[in-house]
C-alpha cells in the first residue's frame, strides 16, 4: 500500500480522464473519501454515475439514485488556498510532519 498525498477534505481539480475541462471552467470539488486499496478518492460533484436501486426501508420509493464514483487518484491535483494547482511536498516544522504546497510553500 503505498502513501498518498490527497487526503479527506482538500480540494482537488480533475486533471485528466472523462471528467477533465478546459483550465478556464475547471472541475473541482473537495474530496469526501479516499480509497487506499484502489488508489482512488471520491469527489463530491465529480464522477457522477446513475445507479439504479431497488425499494428498500431507508428508500422506499426505490427508483434512479445519481452519486459520486471513484475517480483515481492520479487524475487528481491537489488546489491552494489560491485556486491553483500544485503538488505536494513534506516537511519537519516544530517536531511534526506537514504537508505543503510546493508553488506557493505553504502548509496545507
Amino acid at each position: 500500500m503505498t502513501k498518498l498525498k490527497i487526503k479527506t477534505g482538500d480540494t482537488v481539480k480533475v486533471i485528466a480522464g472523462a471528467h477533465k475541462s478546459t483550465p478556464d471552467n475547471a472541475v473541482t470539488g473537495k474530496v469526501i473519501k479516499v480509497l487506499l486499496k484502489e488508489n482512488k478518492a471520491i469527489v463530491e460533484g465529480v464522477n457522477m454515475v446513475k445507479k439504479h436501486a431497488k425499494p428498500s426501508a431507508t428508500n422506499p420509493q426505490g427508483g434512479i439514485i445519481e452519486k459520486e464514483a471513484p475517480i483515481h487518484i492520479s487524475n487528481l491535483s491537489l488546489m491552494t488556498s489560491k485556486g491553483e494547482s500544485t503538488r505536494v511536498g513534506y516537511r519537519i516544522e516544530e517536531g511534526k510532519k506537514v504537508r505543503f504546497s510546493k508553488k506557493s510553500n505553504e502548509v496545507i
